[in-house]
């Protein structure tokens, strides 16, 4: 670190460092899920239709999902602080944007400025964790950054039922405007500067082939079951588009490999871990089984059971509760008892729960009878964050931080990303099938 930097960091109060971080991030991962309980108001209100509003909702996830690993190395060159610092305030004016929209496609590209803003925020946090706290006293904060990102998950179809029902869709992306001035104005008062004294430069060819790659991948999946997995223009295909984006990203892999004595965009020392290259595999899959249960669940409360938005954010709001109360007790093993005797067990009740769930949803369930399923998919989540990090963790050298972060997020974005994709299509299917059926 430099001189000036390292001062800075002896200075620095690292919880209200994490707060503030914590606040950004929040916002960032709140949005993902938040428009999903308005969207029957949006399709009334800007007429759009469902193609255009499943845009509104991947909009952002795409360009979220796909910036990251790129925005982590921009934190390592130009300082995570000066990164989140201009992330928020691009995220804060894509909100503005969104909630001013008049028509589809200016909701749609508001919510790609709001996921660039999110994507350079959310990989920030990993950096100040490794460089303020030391490695036995990360279980804490890494406790309270994957409790807020579970939490702002699940929190919002409750927290976004009960804007929409009081106030209207707009106001889900107005009230970002003075979280994001106020986190703005905390940002440079709280978060120190700081660098390692290395000179990076960034990787181009790389930025552009992971961008390229990811890019032809995700929107394959998002638009797949619109093109019936087929043609999408002359020749071009979504297998082929999506084939393509996985050749794009192996010559990314090569070029990596060729790069590694130079600065590449991705460092293989981060997959030399056995741990960190396992808990890649277990973020995907819990990426995948969140938003792949509770993007079709919230719609289930509201189209079959016909709750309230209200209601049915209600109906779920146990699940993170419980999350609430399980990460503290998880927090407090983690220093005690090695991650993986916490993991297991968490992913177990996890999946537990998840299949009550499944097995209590019909077209007359009442709604309280989810309530076991929802407790125990909560603690079991709840027990899975702080392990998944720690272990993550543990043993990377901190310069590697930003990288591994960008990394970790990257790769739990895909997860919920191909889970939104493929439920979708499942959703698209069994419409088409009993509209026939019914017809």
């Amino acid at each position: 670190m430099t001189m000036s930097s390292h001062n800075d960091a002896k200075h620095a109060n690292p919880w209200a460092v994490l707060s503030v971080i914590m606040l950004g991030s929040f916002m960032a991962l709140l949005d993902l899920t938040i428009v999903n309980i308005a969207i029957p108001s949006i399709l009334d209100n800007v007429q759009a239709s469902l193609d255009q509003i499943l845009w509104v909702l991947n909009a952002y996830s795409l360009v979220f999902a796909v910036l990251l690993i790129t925005a982590a190395r921009l934190g390592d060159i130009f300082g995570p602080r000066n990164v989140f610092a201009i992330g928020l305030a691009i995220f804060t004016a894509g909100s503005a944007g969104s909630g001013l929209a008049q028509g589809p496609s200016g909701l749609i590209i508001s919510r790609a400025v709001q996921g660039l803003g999110a994507a350079l925020m959310s990989p920030q946090g990993l950096p100040f964790i490794t460089s303020l706290f030391p490695a036995e006293r990360r279980g804490g904060p890494f406790a309270a950054l994957g409790m807020l990102s579970g939490l702002a998950v699940l929190a919002g179809p409750t927290l976004g039922g009960f804007i929409v029902t009081h106030w209207g869709w707009r106001w889900i992306f107005f009230l970002n405007i003075p979280i994001g001035v106020i986190t703005l104005a905390l940002t440079l008062v709280v978060i120190p500067d700081l660098r390692p004294g290395l000179r990076h430069r960034l990787d181009l060819l790389g930025v552009l082939l992971v961008t390229t790659g990811l890019l032809a991948i995700v929107f394959g999946l998002i638009e797949g079951q619109r093109y019936n997995w087929g043609t999408v223009w002359g020749a071009v295909t979504i297998p082929a588009i999506i084939g393509a984006g996985v050749l794009v990203l192996l010559l990314f892999l090569v070029t990596q490999a060729l790069r590694q004595d130079a600065e590449p965009l991705l460092p293989f020392a981060v997959f030399r871990d056995r741990n960190f290259t396992l808990m890649t595999i277990v973020l995907a899959a819990i990426g995948f089984a969140m938003l792949g249960l509770y993007l079709p669940l919230t719609l289930y409360f509201q189209s079959a059971l016909g709750l309230s938005a209200v209601a049915a954010g209600l109906t779920i709001a146990p699940q993170p509760l419980a999350m609430m109360f399980a990460s503290p007790m998880a927090a407090t093993l983690s220093g005690r008892v090695n991650g993986k005797y916490l993991l297991i067990p968490g992913l177990v009740l996890f999946a537990a729960g998840t299949g009550y769930i499944d097995w209590q949803a019909h077209a007359d369930a009442a709604r309280w009878s989810f309530l076991p399923g929802l407790i125990v998919a909560g603690v079991g989540l709840g027990f899975t964050w702080i392990p998944i990090f720690s272990l993550a963790t543990r043993d990377l050298r901190p310069e590697l931080a930003g990288v591994a972060s960008g990394v970790l997020s990257t790769i739990q974005e895909l997860g919920g990303v191909i889970a939104a994709a493929v439920i979708g299509a499942l959703l698209q299917n069994r419409l088409v099938v009993a509209l026939h059926d019914q017809a």
